[in-house]
């Protein structure tokens, strides 16, 4: 599977490799630890602000279905009403994404997923809103 190119921020990094041992999804864990290793990683203050970091609000296409969702990336801990967490298949998908790109992305009881990124309605290193 060719995947796009991907962006993380090294603060992002770390706090998902506290949390991967956590995964009740083992396979998530696992596909998000390869993206990881193969992420182009950068300090926050240099993330580009087009691409989906923690905590940031996309608008995406999921394109087998053709459903648009806004849904902000999140920890485990803060899942709720739109948002979605990086240990679940989508947001494991989005992570590091920069608007215009799509990932093929193992789904829930294997069916694939096709994310579209279409806009990044807010970003928190584009807005200098990152905690250390």
């Amino acid at each position: 599977m060719n995947q796009p190119p991907i962006i993380v921020s090294r603060l992002d990094v770390q706090r998902i490799e506290a949390i991967l041992g956590d995964a009740a999804d083992l396979d998530v864990a696992d596909a998000l630890e390869q993206e990881l290793l193969r992420a182009t990683l950068v300090a926050p203050a240099d993330v580009p602000p087009d691409v989906v970091t923690m905590n940031s609000r996309v608008r995406c296409r999921e394109e087998v279905s053709g459903r648009e969702y806004t849904l902000t990336l999140v920890y485990p801990q803060d899942v709720g009403q739109g948002k979605v967490s990086v240990l679940a298949p989508v947001g494991a998908a989005l992570l590091g994404l920069s608007v215009g790109q799509s990932i093929e992305w193992p789904g829930p009881g294997g069916k694939p997923l096709k994310m579209h990124i279409l806009e990044l309605e807010y970003q928190p290193e584009a807005e200098g809103d990152y905690k250390l």
